[in-house]
């Protein structure tokens, strides 16, 4: 028969919580629910009847004698921690779960023993009490979650768990690796697996604790792990990209990484289009053949769900027709992805200017696997470490890439162009062409040279004087559209970048910054061309109503802006009336380029916008209509824009990590000949010209002569590549 009791009386054990722990005592008196107990440590205590838990008995002798009821207490606690132990709470849950929502600590008991004793029914009290994930006590009973909310909170607490001993283990390890950071102490070893190691966290913690701070790196201002990121952080400085300084000092990052492309989702190298194989090969052999698409008109479907033909490519009823012309491209010597070629010719009114276009759009899967990939990249990268093709190598520097001597799929763009430098309505046609020549810029500019000197036979080993007439024609051609676009309120800034070199590899890198070749007739030959092209194509679709993206840069510049800018001072002073460009659906001027449309499509190989401006005409061609509305390609700027920003900031940050790690390389005893650009009461920025920096200090450290145009030298410190800090320590005014 049990022993349990209904009602508490002296001389009944009883069970109550304190500090979330079951207390076990002995009633030695009762007065209008006030009880006086017992403890096993033989202290007493004052307790109101209501805190006591619903399990209650045996029943002794209220004359009890104080040793013989501590000893009774002992020998209770003791039996009910071990039945406690044995208890099944899961199969009692399992039991209980789906039957009832709330039943009573005995109720539990006698689903395993018939008629339990006192000691049986508070085991299994305490055994509910402490499994909080799958119960609840709502005295006098418990409530039996369901598996939905069991799975719920084994989760959380799965993750209150982890996120302790994360901050428990992981704090401290973080503050060791600011000391390694700052080369106040060396990293210690790992421990060896089997021993310890108190200044490691153990496997489990080091896991979770590189995922935060990668996290951090990739996001610093997401929500994900903010709080459990300041509470790891305490005490550490606040200071940009700490992450990353603590992961490369852990050495999970290797020196000098470049964060950047993580912040962009940019996989750099070029295995990671591998997954998407096939499409990949289907489009090279597309090209290679040269085929002509086979586009039907119809209703325009969203730019992620246009049909696909089951190749991956548009069919092939037939081959482009061949152009006749020779064409020439001109790019770097270290370029692969050759995507303009141009052929000038004189008319009777003019000039003519035809250039090939690479064209990946002519079947290009929009909508597919290979272009979600391709668009979440954006555009091509190119840094001193290396380049990162938007498109597939296998693509973009191969099958699509107009090289010389191999036939190639090209969009022709054929402008007319008077001598006053304006253009006329263009043509535009899909053609296989042929290159006569891949030239590079250093090459062209020795020819253009020489024809400037009237030795146009001076260079009989240079590959670009077989060519020096179409140099010449495309050279004097890019003059007189410069000076038209000049007459139209154009600014150009004559700005060489120079070179970034890296010589050696990991924290040994050394890094050169100087003049890159010097090529200015070239180089504004082929910018004039590109220009020039997308300006007329973009004439031809609003002739077409064809939507379009467009580069803006709506902003009125006062008219003594427009001109060749090669002073730092000057170039200054504009810039801070430019705006950013944009790139919108809405056709406005571009400022700078002196235009009143401008529709970037001369690079479909290294720019995403390019590529989809260019598949707008080739399916006009193809198919008597553009192959999106204005609204739809207004829902993927909302994609695209994003994207471009952050590809942006790779492309802005990374050059400019490098020069500051030169000059730190320098160190802070070199004097640096720069020109004061700006100046006010508290600072003063100089360009440093040979190394394409600006920099700035106190005023305090010039003279009363500093002005903009002053020529200046100064002593460069406090540089700091990964905080992109520079600063200028004396300054010394060049008489």
């Amino acid at each position: 028969m049990s022993d349990c009791v209904r009602y508490p009386a002296p001389g009944c054990v009883v069970e109550y919580l304190e500090g979330n722990a079951v207390q076990i005592a002995l009633i030695t008196e009762e007065a209008g629910g006030r009880l006086r107990l017992l403890l096993p440590n033989r202290r007493e205590t004052r307790l109101n009847a209501p805190r006591l838990l619903p399990w209650l008995g045996p029943m002794y002798s209220a004359d009890l004698g104080k040793e013989d009821a501590v000893r009774l207490l002992e020998q209770h606690r003791k039996s009910r921690e071990e039945l406690a132990a044995d208890v099944p709470v899961m199969d009692a849950w399992e039991l209980a779960q789906g039957e009832v929502a709330l039943a009573p600590a005995q109720w539990f008991a006698e689903l395993f023993a018939t008629d339990p004793d006192s000691d049986q029914v508070a085991a299994y009290g305490r055994a509910l009490l402490a499994c909080k994930s799958h119960f609840r006590f709502q005295p006098p009973d418990f409530q039996v979650f369901p598996a939905e909310t069991v799975e719920k909170r084994l989760t959380e607490e799965k993750t209150r768990l982890e996120r302790e001993a994360l901050i428990a283990g992981g704090a401290a390890f973080l503050r060791l690796l600011w000391d390694v950071a700052c080369r106040k102490r060396d990293l210690p070893p790992p421990p060896v697996e089997g021993s310890g190691n108190g200044e490691w966290p153990v496997p489990e913690v080091a896991e979770r604790l590189e995922e935060v701070l990668r996290v951090r790196m990739t996001d610093p201002e997401g929500q994900e792990h903010e709080t459990l990121w300041r509470t790891l952080a305490k005490g550490l400085p606040d200071v940009p990209h700490l992450p990353v300084q603590l992961l490369m000092a852990w050495g999970k990052l290797p020196a000098h990484y470049n964060f950047w492309l993580d912040r962009a989702g940019y996989t750099p190298g070029d295995s990671w289009w591998t997954p998407h194989r096939e499409e990949v090969e289907a489009l090279a052999a597309a090209a290679v053949a040269g085929a002509m698409p086979s586009v039907q008109p119809a209703p325009e479907t969203p730019l992620a769900e246009s049909p696909l033909p089951e190749n991956g490519c548009c069919p092939a009823p037939g081959l482009l027709p061949e152009s006749p012309l020779p064409f020439i491209s001109i790019d770097s010597a270290s370029t692969r992805d050759v995507d303009d070629a141009f052929y000038v010719e004189t008319t009777a009114e003019g000039r003519t200017l035809t250039l090939a276009l690479a064209c990946p759009a002519l079947y290009w899967p929009f909508g597919g696997p290979l272009d979600k990939t391709v668009l979440h990249r954006g555009t091509s990268i190119y840094l001193p470490e290396g380049d990162c093709h938007m498109l597939p190598e296998e693509l973009g520097t191969s099958a699509y890439s107009l090289l010389a001597g191999q036939q190639r799929p090209a969009l022709c763009v054929r402008v007319p162009v008077d001598d006053n430098g304006h253009f006329g309505p263009c043509e535009v046609y899909l053609a296989r062409v042929n290159l006569a020549a891949n030239l590079t810029y250093s090459d062209s500019q020795a020819v253009l040279d020489a024809l400037a000197a009237g030795e146009p036979a001076a260079l009989p080993d240079n590959p670009a004087a077989t060519h020096a007439g179409l140099l010449g024609l495309g050279l004097a051609l890019a003059r007189q559209r410069q000076q038209a676009r000049i007459e139209g309120g154009a600014v150009i800034m004559d700005r060489p970048d120079p070179a970034i070199r890296l010589e050696g590899e990991g924290a040994e890198v050394r890094v050169h910054v100087g003049p890159d070749y010097h090529a200015p007739d070239a180089q504004m030959l082929v910018a004039e061309m590109m220009i020039l092209a997308s300006a007329a194509v973009a004439h031809w679709a609003l002739e077409r109503e064809i939507a379009m993206l467009h580069r803006v840069q709506d902003v009125v510049l006062p008219r003594e802006y427009a001109g060749i800018w090669h002073t730092p001072q000057d170039m200054t002073r504009i810039m801070r009336a430019l705006t950013p460009s944009s790139l919108e659906v809405q056709a406005r001027p571009h400022a700078a380029l002196g235009l009143d449309r401008y529709t970037p499509m001369t690079s479909p190989l290294r720019r995403y916008p390019d590529l989809v401006n260019e598949a707008q005409v080739v399916h006009f061609l193809c198919a008597g209509q553009p192959r999106w509305s204005e609204s739809t390609l207004t829902e993927l700027l909302q994609t695209l824009s994003p994207v471009l920003d952050a590809v942006g900031q790779v492309q802005r940050f990374r050059p400019r990590y490098w020069k500051l790690l030169y000059f730190r390389q320098q160190g802070d005893k070199v004097w640096w000949p720069g020109v004061i650009t700006e100046e006010n009461d508290a600072f003063v920025s100089v360009s440093l010209q040979d190394q394409g920096m600006f920099v700035r200090g106190r005023r305090k450290l010039f003279d009363d002569r500093a002005h903009p145009g002053l020529r200046v030298d100064v002593r460069i410190g406090k540089v700091h590549p990964l905080y992109n800090e520079i600063m200028i320590l004396e300054a010394a005014t060049v008489d």
